[in-house]
């Protein structure tokens, strides 16, 4: 009798891929089926391949139901944008056709540093593939098993090492790309090919989920490192980059009820001369696709092999793939990760002004013309656009005979607020209702009121020139990055959350649940007790979160599944 235990079964996602014939299926074909809005079978997980995702407005679900219609099917579009830079060209295509040619109007700025649109219909979605590669961009490899858009910290021009690190992240970006011409056949009527395709560095049935990838520029932790797979941390000499330490292994999403699934900060592996970066990128990733867990997709990701196999050993397969040993990790330091509001003089005597941007949205509101704006600056601004893993944006690179007309108009049209308070600039939510279909509890909608009634409580502290970083998720798949945050709340039923206390200032300290399943006002009441707290009995320059850990309400949290759960 064999002591073997059988191998488990593939989950059907790996079926499909491998059936996709190199992510193409049927989705040609789908696209001309009018008897539905959306797509069939296996095409609708692999169009996620694509940038897009298959959802409908969940506000209207009950309405339509008893017309006896179909769901309002539309989809959400991720574009492809290393660091986040766009030309005010390419910002005026994409926000005439987001007027256009969707239901809400709006472009996103999301938390992966790029724009979605949402509400294209199905007639819609070609002309907006084409649309996109005519402005020279893309949406390969947004979603789906692959490397995703690659991060990296904001306003690289800032200095000439933020510039050297955008290039790598557009170097890791390309590098890692699916190969498969199956995009531009469907979406840009390639010429078709047949059998030739080849994925030497994803494999031909891609990775076992997700991978998120960034590159950042210390002190300031903008892209929340601890949030992705595989992270390269810059090291300079004489204000030039060498290298970067390179973490892996970091990732937020659980899923609720289930002690297996747990947020992970990144491990560290060690430091990599500059030149190795793309070597060890490729490693990572091929250790992952070949060891990460294919049979089932909760326990998929890097973190997850990391905890199975063991990080030195994980470590030791990446250096035998890259043939390069690690170095031993470089000094480096984070000390906070919030965008830097305002402007800004980089080199070249430029300047950068970042706005802040509630929840990423940008759309013409009764107040605020946002969107109005954001398209008049483009039509004068002669340098580009810089969107942040914060969900705000940089008009980057104006000389400084543009600055008063760029404020002027930044100011008309609501997108620069003096009024605005440090609170609501730290504070972040996903989109959730009424598009995401794993929404579980309003997120978008519900943070602008809810963060009025925190700056309340902190005023009656005493605390209106601080902040406590505060995000919002309308469940626990992790888009709006709210377990590493001070205080964090995530979706568990509609007017319900989980409630986080106990992240660091710098993103590098998980937060442990305080209490579950909690209403609006309980969380209100808790806020407003510990802030109470922290404003009489904190030590200088203390945060909330450290202040929480320091006061006992809360035990710190290693980085451990065992110990997130205790």
């Amino acid at each position: 009798m064999s002591d073997k235990q059988p191998t488990p079964p593939l989950s059907d996602n790996e079926r499909l891929k491998g059936a996709s014939n190199f992510l193409r299926g049927t989705i040609a074909e789908d696209l001309h089926d009018g008897l539905t809005g959306g797509f069939n079978g296996d095409n609708f997980q692999l169009i996620r391949f694509h940038g897009m995702y298959q959802q409908d407005d969940r506000d209207l679900r009950a309405e339509r139901a008893e017309q006896k219609l179909e769901p309002l099917i539309n989809m959400m579009l991720r574009c492809r944008l290393p660091g986040g830079i766009i030309t005010p060209q390419q910002w005026l295509g994409i926000e005439a056709f987001a007027a256009e040619h969707t239901l809400y109007g709006s472009v996103r700025l999301t938390t992966r540093q790029t724009f979605q649109f949402h509400g294209v219909l199905k007639p819609d979605l070609k002309q907006m593939h084409q649309m996109l590669h005519g402005l020279g961009l893309d949406s390969i490899a947004t979603a789906g098993d692959v490397n995703r858009n690659v991060l990296c910290s904001a306003n690289p021009v800032e200095s000439v090492l933020h510039q050297q690190a955008y290039e790598w992240a557009k170097k890791i970006s390309e590098h890692l790309l699916p190969r498969t011409r199956a995009y531009a056949e469907i979406w840009l009527d390639g010429e078709k090919s047949e059998t030739t395709d080849q994925e030497p560095i994803l494999g031909p049935t891609y990775l076992p989920r997700k991978f998120k990838t960034t590159v950042v520029v210390p002190p300031l932790n903008d892209v929340d490192l601890h949030a992705n797979d595989l992270n390269f941390v810059a090291i300079s000499d004489n204000g030039q980059l060498v290298g970067f330490n390179v973490l892996v292994g970091g990732g937020l999403a659980m899923t609720h009820g289930d002690s297996s699934t747990y947020p992970r900060k990144a491990s560290e592996f060690g430091y990599i001369a500059a030149e190795h970066t793309l070597a060890f990128a490729e490693a990572v990733v091929g250790t992952q696709r070949d060891w990460g867990n294919r049979s089932n997709r909760k326990n998929a990701k890097t973190k997850y092999t990391l905890e199975r196999v063991g990080v030195d050993t994980f470590k030791a397969e990446v250096e035998r793939r890259a043939g390069i040993k690690f170095e031993p990790i470089r000094p480096y330091r984070f000390t906070e990760r919030g965008d830097r509001f305002g402007w800004v003089k980089g080199i070249e005597n430029l300047w950068h002004l970042t706005l802040f941007i509630e929840n990423g949205r940008i759309l013409d509101y009764p107040d605020r013309l946002l969107k109005t704006g954001m398209a008049e600056i483009a039509r004068i601004h002669k340098g580009d656009f810089r969107l942040t893993a914060n969900q705000n944006l940089i008009v980057a690179g104006v000389p400084a005979r543009d600055k008063a007309k760029i404020e002027a108009l930044a100011r008309k049209y609501g997108l620069i607020n003096d009024s605005v308070s440090p609170q609501r600039k730290a504070s972040m939510a996903c989109v959730a209702f009424p598009t995401c279909p794993l929404a579980m509890a309003e997120a978008e909608r519900f943070l602008p009121q809810f963060v009025t009634k925190v700056e309340g409580i902190m005023s009656t502290h005493g605390l209106g020139n601080d902040e406590i970083i505060l995000r919002v998720t309308g469940c626990p798949n992790g888009c709006g990055r709210a377990m590493l945050a001070e205080i964090g709340m995530v979706g568990k039923a509609v007017g319900r959350y989980n409630l986080y206390l106990g992240g660091d200032r710098s993103g590098e300290r998980i937060p442990r649940m305080y209490r579950e399943n909690i209403t609006e006002d309980e969380i209100l009441a808790i806020i407003d007790q510990t802030a109470g707290r922290w404003a009489g009995e904190r030590h200088a320059q203390e945060s909330y979160g450290d202040f929480v850990i320091r006061a006992g309400i809360v035990k710190p949290v290693v980085n451990s599944a065992r110990d997130f759960y205790d």
